[in-house]
C-alpha cells in the first residue's frame, strides 16, 4: 500500500498526524527525549497572564488505573511564554497551540490578544477550570456561560480557538453546541474528572487541595462516550482526550468521532509514548487498508437507535 495519509486539519490548523500532547503533560524538556517534529501539534501547559504559584502539595496522587492532580495551574506568566517558550518551539515545524487560563472573560481576552503572535497556530482556551465570574464553577459546566465567554473571546481575536470542555457537567453536548455557536473552531473533549483519594493510615486527603482532577485509563470509557455524543451534535472538529495509552485507544477515539487526540497521563508513564502511538496508528491503517486516517472519523458501526438521546437513557 502506498504512503498513509496521516494529515488532519483542525479548525484550519494543518497537522501532519492527529497526535498531540494534552496540556500540562508536556514541556520543552521533551525535546531531550525525542524529535518534537514527529508530533501533529505541540500543546503547552496552560499559561496565565501573570505568574501564579499553584496549589500546595501533594499535587499528584496515583490511583488505580489513573492519577489525581491538583497543580493549580502554576504558571510563569505570559511574558515568559512570549520571551522563552514560543521562541523555543519555533525551531520545530509542528504547529504550536498555546493553552490559556484566566479567572475572568476580560482576562481571557487580554491573554488571547497578547499571545496571538507569529509562531502560534491556535489557542486552546481552558474553560474547564474554576473562574471568578460564576461562583468558582468552570465556564464549561454551563452552556450559557460557555457561549458567553467563547463568543466574547472570539470577537476580539482572529487566531483559531479550541475550547477545552469539562466532563464535570451533565450537559456535555449542550456545552459543545454552545461553544460551536459562539465560534469555537474545535472542542477538546475533555479535561479531568473531579475526584478525591484518602490515605487511610493518616486519614488525610492524598491531595493537598483535597480534591483534584482524575485522568488516565480509568476515565477513557466515559470520555469516549462523551466524544461520541458530541460528534452527533456538532460540526466542528473534536479533539479526544482521556486515558489514551495506545494506538488502539487513539483509533477508538477517532471511530467515536474525534478528528485528533491528545495524550496526557501516559506521557508520565512512557515519555516516548506519543511516538509509539503514531507508529501504531500507521500500522493499523496499513493492516486495514485505510488510505487516510480521516476516513475512520466517526466510523463506529452502530446497530440500534440513530438518536443519541435515546441511547443515553440506558
Amino acid at each position: 500500500m502506498s504512503e498513509i495519509d496521516m494529515e488532519v486539519s483542525i479548525g484550519g490548523v494543518l497537522m501532519k498526524n492527529p497526535v498531540m500532547p494534552a496540556s500540562g503533560t508536556f514541556a520543552e524538556e521533551a525535546a531531550q527525549i525525542f524529535d518534537l517534529n514527529v508530533l501533529g501539534a505541540l500543546v503547552t501547559k496552560s499559561v496565565t497572564r501573570y505568574p501564579r504559584m499553584g496549589n500546595i502539595g501533594p499535587r499528584i496522587a496515583e490511583t488505580t488505573a489513573g492519577m489525581i492532580n491538583a497543580v493549580g495551574i502554576q504558571s510563569k506568566g505570559s511574558q515568559s511564554m512570549l520571551n522563552t517558550s514560543i521562541p523555543f518551539y519555533q525551531q520545530y515545524n509542528s504547529p504550536l497551540i498555546i493553552s490559556i487560563s484566566a479567572d475572568t472573560a476580560d482576562e481571557f481576552i487580554d491573554l488571547a490578544q497578547e499571545l496571538s503572535v507569529p509562531g502560534v497556530a491556535a489557542l486552546e482556551i481552558n474553560i474547564s477550570c474554576p473562574n471568578l465570574e460564576d461562583d468558582g464553577r468552570s465556564y464549561a459546566m454551563d452552556p450559557a456561560q460557555t457561549f458567553r465567554v467563547v463568543d466574547y473571546i472570539k470577537k476580539k481575536t482572529k487566531i483559531p480557538l479550541f475550547a477545552k470542555l469539562t466532563p464535570n457537567t451533565n450537559a456535555i453536548t449542550e456545552v459543545a453546541i454552545a461553544a460551536e455557536a459562539a465560534g469555537a473552531d474545535a472542542v477538546v473533549v475533555a479535561n479531568t474528572m473531579l475526584s478525591m483519594a484518602i490515605d487511610v493510615e493518616s486519614r488525610k486527603p492524598k491531595i493537598g487541595n483535597i480534591m483534584g482532577g482524575l485522568s488516565g485509563p480509568c476515565i477513557k470509557p466515559i470520555i469516549l462516550r462523551m466524544v461520541y455524543q458530541v460528534y452527533k451534535k456538532v460540526g466542528i472538529p473534536i479533539i479526544g482526550c482521556g486515558g489514551i495509552c495506545s494506538a488502539e485507544d487513539a483509533i477508538e477515539y477517532m471511530m467515536a468521532g474525534a478528528s485528533a487526540v491528545q495524550v496526557g497521563t501516559y506521557n508520565f508513564v512512557n515519555p516516548i509514548g506519543m511516538v509509539d502511538i503514531i507508529q501504531g496508528m500507521k500500522e493499523h491503517a496499513i493492516r486495514h487498508k485505510i488510505s487516510s486516517l480521516n476516513d475512520i472519523v466517526g466510523s463506529v458501526c452502530v446497530i440500534g437507535p440513530e438518536d443519541i438521546d435515546e441511547v443515553a437513557t440506558y
